[in-house]
């Protein structure tokens, strides 16, 4: 069986409401040079973004590893939010702090400082104001700002931030296991400590959904990044797969061609009790004329299902 024939998926419940988001948290940037330091570090230009902007960028290591990624915020001139894996905020916190030295910065930790909703289909449409829906777009909602994402099963999606006080929007709700599902079905995977340092940004596809910019300045990890991309060295990438069991980050997926050696990981996984999804980070040999499994070669079946988006082969 080629794994290049798609399957289809279909969500048990509609991706619509208001969902709660307990797996994420906020980092905040704060003072004059909260913009700037920010553009030396991550993987796109913050430091160019007007107030009000938002947009998709990761934090590398030296080696261009991803240690973190966020949906960047920049919420005024000296104020920059970063919506990121809860889990690992303290060490992203203490990791950035290191490299503040002289600049007029400070990181700090402001989950509790805000709320956070997800907003899908109706609600997204509602909160947007008829505004556009297209992603990393920020719109205003009286106090609390929308956050425009990528979409998915063909459902607008958004983010809904807004200080402790403000009053939540109301409408219907939806299950934080069906909004996971819905992250997983954007093809856009966070990383979380179980991937941390795993991936460079284009195994993820960051580059084909507005994660990286190749013409602004160096940050950490941008030479390999960028000879990743322009010499053509670009042999993994990310997929959207299901499975009949429930999958996990970091579990290691196997093609049916190679029995010892993994052909790649699991990014990020989802499952609403009924439906079990995960975008998976493989070698592209590994995506034809083989099956792939989970955790090993007679593990469970992954079927393979259509990206979300196209992938950009020339930046």
């Amino acid at each position: 069986m080629s794994q290049t024939t798609l399957s289809v998926f279909t969500a048990s419940a509609p991706l619509n409401g208001i969902a709660p988001l307990p797996h994420l948290g906020i980092i905040r940037a704060a003072g004059a040079d909260a913009a700037s330091f920010l553009h030396n570090q991550l993987t796109n230009d913050v430091l160019l973004m007007k107030e009000g902007q938002c947009r998709l960028a990761a934090f590398c290591n030296a080696k261009g590893r991803m240690q973190a990624s966020f949906v960047v915020y920049k919420r005024c001139a000296e104020e920059v939010l970063l919506i990121c894996r809860k889990d690992l905020i303290a060490q992203t916190v203490k990791r950035l702090s290191m490299f503040v030295i002289r600049a007029k910065a400070k990181l700090s930790d402001a989950s509790d400082e805000f709320q956070l909703l997800g907003l899908a289909g109706d609600a997204a449409l509602a909160a947007s104001n008829g505004a556009t829906t297209e992603p990393w777009q920020r719109h205003a909602a009286g106090a609390a700002d929308v956050l425009t994402l990528y979409p998915a099963l063909d459902q607008p999606r958004a983010f809904w931030l807004a200080p402790k006080d403000v009053a939540a929007p109301t409408g219907p709700a939806l299950s934080a296991d069906l909004w996971q599902v819905g992250e997983v079905m954007s093809g856009i995977a966070w990383v979380e400590l179980a991937t941390f340092e795993a991936f460079v940004p284009q195994m993820l596809n960051y580059e084909s959904v507005d994660g990286v910019n190749f013409k602004k300045g160096c940050y950490p990890g941008q030479e390999i990044v960028a000879r990743s991309q322009f010499r053509g060295t670009l042999k993994r990438r990310a997929f959207v797969v299901q499975s009949a069991e429930v999958m996990a980050a970091g579990q290691e997926v196997f093609s049916s061609l190679d029995a010892t050696q993994p052909c790649g990981l699991v990014a990020q996984a989802a499952s609403d009790g009924v439906k079990h999804v995960a975008v998976v980070e493989l070698q592209l040999s590994a995506t034809d004329n083989s099956t792939l499994h989970l955790g090993a070669a007679d593990g469970p079946v992954l079927s393979l299902l259509p990206l979300p988006y196209a992938l950009r082969e020339d930046i």
